[in-house]
């Protein structure tokens, strides 16, 4: 019976693992062709152009690493060892910091375009 799991689970964890990568490189691929647009343009220097693309590219990066999370459960829960483990907490650690920072950031922006509209409501 463990022989099947680990058969079964390693095709598993290589297809999420593979989704992850695809995430983020096309996430990349794409946030780095929009900031050469924008260089390109002259219009890097608008603020809130540039935060949406960064904070766009951070949710598109939690997202794969949610992916990379995924698989490294799978792969512990399967054959836990402790380099699985270890790696299964730095994911986790290191998406946790993103989205608490990502949450922090997405509020910040909130409270600025709320505060705008204020103004110029006035």
């Amino acid at each position: 019976m463990r022989e099947w799991l680990y058969l079964l689970s390693e095709p598993v964890i290589a297809a999420i693992d593979l989704m992850a990568l695809l995430l983020i490189a096309c996430a990349t691929l794409h946030v780095f062709i929009r900031v050469v647009w924008l260089v390109l343009k002259g219009q890097w220097s608008d603020g809130h152009e540039r935060r949406a693309l960064w904070l766009g590219y951070a949710r598109w990066l939690v997202a794969g690493l949610t992916f990379q999370l995924a698989a490294d459960i799978v792969e512990s829960s399967v054959a836990p060892s402790w380099e699985a483990i270890g790696q299964l907490g730095a994911v986790a650690v290191i998406r946790t910091f993103l989205n608490y920072f990502l949450e922090r950031d997405l509020a910040e922006v909130r409270e600025r375009e709320l505060g705008s509209r204020h103004e110029a409501a006035r």
